[in-house]
């Protein structure tokens, strides 16, 4: 019986290899266009075009001044480092994925009451661990 059990799974397995194999080598396919959405058709198409009312930024004129790009990507490259161990990881945008030193330190900076599990993560906690997050993050000793 298990022979059998084991000669349908091998030929299973092969037709899949087959089917997988036949559909990325045909010539002229493009595998990623099965999984791109098509746009939506309700949409009205904007141009943009620049009007008399509205002005041109000028080719003289700093790129740090027009641009607010570089404070959102240096905002996004902070990093927090445990202080005892050394290791560092990015700062957690969600309590769930937080790293154990995080949380850890978190309660030892007197920001929580307690490392919460993640069944205790309830609408009424939750402000809270955000913002102790957020004042985690500004404090200059778990800077990387």
């Amino acid at each position: 019986m298990t022979e059998i059990l084991a000669a349908l799974t091998v030929a299973f397995a092969g037709y899949v290899l087959y089917e997988v194999f036949k559909t990325v080598s045909q010539p002229g396919s493009d595998s990623q266009s099965h999984f791109q959405a098509a746009p939506p058709k309700d949409t009205p198409e904007v141009a943009s075009v620049p009007t008399p009312a509205e002005p041109a930024i000028s080719a003289s004129a700093p790129a740090s001044a027009t641009s607010p790009e570089p404070a959102a990507a240096e905002e996004k490259t902070i990093t927090l480092r445990n202080p005892s161990t050394g290791e560092t990881c990015p700062i957690p945008t969600n309590y769930r994925f937080a790293k154990k030193w995080v949380k850890e330190a978190l309660v030892a900076e007197g920001l929580l009451k307690k490392v919460y599990k993640n069944s205790e993560l309830t609408e009424a906690v939750s402000p809270k661990v955000k913002e102790a997050l957020e004042k985690l993050r500004n404090l200059e000793k778990y800077h990387a």
